[in-house]
């Protein structure tokens, strides 16, 4: 007589048992519920990411303009009474071509320098008052680079204009007007709807 004990049936169910148990996964239910917890901690968070990134960009992108800015002034004619009458946008595509900071492409047999400090944002330079000064236009700022940039800026540039695309627009610094963070930071929205013009001499 075969003993109940020693029976190959009763050793081996509890382990078939075991083995199903251990392969169970998740329910859909359960799925669906991790999914949507990561869905909103990502809309959440993303936001915040790029606010981030865009101000870890500004002292870089800050610099770069201002060592263009320096560049242009010492190269400039000396005794000419309009040293900047012919620079152009192409000037900075140049000296920022191999840069990692400056996107530069060219449409057309046109020059664009993307700032990366919003979507679609441009870097342009222009001649101003007849040639004796010369502007950097950035177009589609950030907030979040408010007011770092202009206050970075401020120290080669002689007037610094900030508006945005609801119409306002202020001289935050001029030979009148002492520089002021606070009034700039004002003077910025919310977006990327910023554009900042940095004339120098």
């Amino acid at each position: 007589m075969l003993n109940p004990s020693l029976s190959p049936l009763s050793t081996n169910v509890p382990h078939a048992m075991d083995r199903i148990d251990s392969q169970r996964g998740f329910s859909l239910i359960e799925v669906s519920i991790v999914t949507a917890i990561v869905l909103l901690l990502a809309i959440i968070a993303i936001p915040a990411v790029g606010t981030y990134v865009i101000e870890n960009k500004v002292p870089k992108i800050g610099e770069e303009l201002a060592r263009f800015v320096l560049q242009t002034q010492i190269n400039a004619l000396p005794g000419s009474t309009s040293p900047y009458a012919d620079i152009a946008t192409s000037h900075l595509a140049t000296m920022v071509s191999d840069s990692s900071i400056f996107s530069v492409g060219t449409t057309g047999g046109v020059t664009s320098v993307l700032h990366g400090l919003g979507r679609d944002g441009t870097v342009e330079v222009a001649s101003a008052d007849s040639g004796a000064s010369f502007s950097l236009t950035l177009n589609k700022v950030s907030h979040a680079a408010c007011p770092s940039l202009a206050s970075i800026m401020q120290r080669l540039a002689h007037t610094i204009t900030i508006s945005n695309a609801g119409g306002s627009s202020a001289t935050v610094k001029s030979d009148s007007q002492d520089y002021s963070a606070l009034s700039a930071e004002s003077h910025c929205a919310k977006g990327d709807v910023n554009s900042f013009v940095f004339l120098a001499r």
